[in-house]
């Protein structure tokens, strides 16, 4: 099953219930941007890298873009419409029942998300609890690295591999920079995509002030949402 396969299914599974109103606020779209919120941590941060990476996407593509942010519980059965999920914190990620079930179903059938790890000064909380949550869905090797020819980094712009962020040192002691991204992969399909550079914080700034860079730094998200809508 094809992730566009997937996203039809579920639509249309949910739309025969009480969600038909929720759903059909984002139908005309393209993509929206779909945030989890989440119980165990701080799932609110980088505010202004939704807005960013929406405003990139109207700038390069020809999607059809929703300039709104929407925010859902991971436990809610609407995300398992979203295009595309951002899941993201500093502190502890321990999933409930509903959670769990929902992160599986979501990445096991057709859905992308992206998970990135902004924990620089927290003994690397975010990470070692996320990493133990994702080795207790899909097993301890799911979780690998990818590639830097994998075709996340050709999806639109060309890229030799992950661009660093000015934030991707963490706070665990070893000033390590990952020079990877990682990733769950359900029948050669990327369903998960995992940072520890942080590009929420290298993107949350207001978007008005990205004429002041060199170089566009969120042309690499659009790379990640082209992928998720095509892949």
């Amino acid at each position: 099953m094809t992730r566009a396969q997937f996203l039809r299914l579920m639509a249309g599974a949910l739309l025969a219930g009480p969600l038909r109103n929720a759903s059909a606020a984002v139908s005309g779209y393209d993509f929206w941007f779909t945030r989890l919120k989440y119980d165990s941590g701080d799932w609110d941060v980088d505010q202004r890298m939704p807005a960013n990476l929406i405003t990139s996407l109207i700038d390069y593509t020809n999607l059809r873009v929703d300039p709104k942010e929407h925010v859902l519980a991971l436990a809610d059965p609407k995300m398992l419409t979203a295009p595309f999920c951002y899941l993201a914190g500093h502190k502890l990620v321990e999933f409930n029942p509903a959670e769990r079930r929902n992160f599986e179903r979501y990445v096991r059938n057709g859905g992308f998300v992206l998970v990135d790890d902004c924990n620089h000064d927290i003994d690397g909380l975010f990470a070692k609890s996320f990493e133990a949550q994702m080795a207790a869905i899909f097993g301890a090797k799911a979780l690998k690295k990818l590639p830097n020819n994998h075709a996340i980094y050709r999806s639109f712009f060309k890229f030799d591999g992950p661009p660093a962020t000015g934030f991707e040192l963490n706070g665990w002691g070893d000033d390590l920079v990952h020079e990877y991204l990682q990733g769950i992969e359900i029948d050669g399909r990327l369903g998960l995509l995992y940072s520890n550079k942080d590009y929420g914080c290298e993107w949350d700034y207001d978007w008005r002030n990205k004429r002041f860079l060199a170089e566009d730094n969120t042309k690499f998200a659009v790379n990640i949402v082209m992928y998720a809508l095509t892949a």
